[in-house]
């Protein structure tokens, strides 16, 4: 593909024309930042979900899993800290009339710079070839070394400013390092200012008596609030954690980039509740784990990178992110972070409720530390999608556009052709599909020509095709088709079911953690 800015392109226009992915309310010409997912999109998220899930509560004794409410007492938004700190800080571009947040051009700034370092050591290893010692060349070469250090104090000038809330500097930083509007080119900025994220909504049944409510920014202080009814109920003992997956709403103001930043999106979180003093080692457990669980989707390595906080929440005592690199550059995936006991104390303290552990063996109660775990559940989805969707160039000369989704996520897992629509082949077909689809995702594909509809499966991201022919009829086997190397092979109708279990088992998949 060309370029990035193609490159995205592509994946958003395959994700319609392959029913992954479509505009809210697209007939009325969409909702900015609302998006659909459509009947391939909602298999791979279920898909993605049930993936995450299990690798959390079913490989986890310690783990079990919750759904809280979307809405939740607004004393509960308070005491977290959302009410007066959940802010963007935003700027303004005085001739194009385009918003931005303010963090996130200088963040993109940097990542330039980052990608100058990639291309020197790249530009290195093709020169030394297997002499290339990369830590080595990072800490000494001059213009490698001034790049990251520019990063570095740009990132901690930009980190204390947020901290101390001087949104003067933060504009200051902006036109120091001349950024412009990427839509334009002009540097012709507005002041920063704070803007909330949560969306409010009202309760009740008439508007004199209705309670202000939120709909919630994050999945997290559901489990909080809930610590004590899941431990206690659970019989749960320190360390062991909740797990969940739903819906939050954050009323951004600049949604950008497809999926990846929307208003109505999902997460997929564990907090982890352990003893304090001991939460630095759990926390380089999680981070252990979590990259584990990505590796074992095979998406290659290079695609993903931790990034090390340098503005820290006011909860957190270390916080990491995983990095995946999108069409649009390495961004934010997940984050793991050491939460301490801010929380549960905060909870506690607004409720009045006891938030705490009684350790039998230490014969006392704390207040647990907690390590957090969060993925965004579409940003999984794009990463998975855009790192799937490939052009290749064959050996004949021709070309064809695949979608390399892991074999485990992919929405439709067999698609089962005859050869003909006739000579009694549709129907082995059909009572082959009959019999898979207890335990798969099977379709049934009879239009086109058989190379024609193999291309269709490619683009489609089914990893299997099964094709019958006149000889399924006498020897009772059939052609099986496997989408990434084009391989096939013949086997026995009666092993199909064997052949897919072996290929799409959950032990196979996540064996690597």
């Amino acid at each position: 593909m060309a370029n990035n800015q193609d490159k995205f392109k592509q994946v958003i226009a395959h994700a319609k024309e392959y029913g992954y992915i479509f505009s809210s309310s697209e007939i009325y010409d969409g909702l900015s930042a609302v998006y659909d997912y459509g009947q391939n999109g909602v298999e791979l998220k279920n898909n993605i979900k049930d993936y995450w899930w299990k690798s959390m509560t079913q490989l986890h004794q310690n783990i079990v899993g919750l759904d809280a409410a979307i809405l939740m007492h607004p004393k509960t938004w308070k005491a977290s800290g959302h009410v007066d700190a959940f802010n963007d800080p935003l700027i303004d571009n005085k001739d194009s009339k385009k918003r931005y947040r303010a963090d996130v051009l200088v963040e993109d700034y940097v990542e330039k710079l980052e990608q100058k370092v990639q291309k020197e050591i790249k530009k290195a290893k093709k020169r030394f070839g297997d002499d290339f010692d990369e830590a080595q060349f990072v800490n000494t070469h001059p213009r490698v070394v001034k790049y990251r250090k520019r990063s570095k104090d740009i990132l901690e000038r930009l980190a204390k400013s947020l901290t101390d809330e001087n949104l003067a500097d933060v504009k200051a930083l902006i036109e120091e390092l001349e950024i412009a509007c990427p839509a334009t080119g002009s540097k012709n900025w507005t002041d920063v200012k704070q803007f909330n994220l949560m969306f409010g909504t009202k309760m009740g049944a008439s508007s004199e008596s209705a309670s202000d409510l939120y709909l919630r920014p994050e999945t997290a202080q559901g489990i909080f609030v809930n610590f004590s009814n899941v431990q206690k109920t659970g019989r749960m003992k320190i360390p062991f954690g909740i797990a969940q997956i739903g819906k939050a709403f954050r009323n951004e103001i600049v949604a950008r980039q497809f999926i990846f930043r929307q208003r109505e999106f999902e997460q997929m979180e564990m907090q982890f509740f352990v003893k304090p003093g001991e939460e630095l080692k759990w926390f380089e457990y999680w981070k252990d784990q979590r990259q584990a669980w990505h590796d074992s989707l095979g998406l290659d390595k290079e695609n993903y990178r931790f990034h090390d906080h340098d503005k820290l929440a006011h909860y957190a005592n270390a916080a990491t992110d995983i990095e995946f690199d999108f069409p649009f550059g390495f961004k934010e995936l997940e984050g793991i972070h050491s939460r301490t006991d801010f929380d549960l104390k905060a909870h506690e303290e607004l409720s009045g409720k006891k938030l705490q552990f009684y350790d039998h063996e230490d014969g006392k109660s704390y207040t647990p530390y907690v390590i957090e775990t969060s993925i965004g559940l579409d940003r999984m989805f794009l990463a998975v999608f855009s790192a799937a969707l490939q052009d290749e160039t064959l050996d004949d000369g021709s070309s064809r556009t695949v979608l390399k989704l892991p074999s485990i996520l992919a929405p439709v897992k067999v698609a089962v052709l005859p050869l003909l629509k006739r000579d009694g082949l549709p129907e082995i077909a059909e009572q082959i599909v009959e019999d898979l689809k207890w335990d798969f995702n099977v379709i049934y594909d009879e239009k086109d020509a058989v190379g024609r509809r193999y291309r269709r499966q490619d683009a489609a991201g089914t990893p299997f095709c099964v094709t019958v022919d006149h000889d399924s009829k006498t020897d009772n086997s059939v052609t099986i088709r496997y989408r990434d190397s084009m391989t096939q092979k013949r086997v026995k109708i009666s092993e199909l079911k064997s052949i897919l279990e072996a290929e799409l088992s959950y032990k196979k998949w996540l064996k690597t953690q």
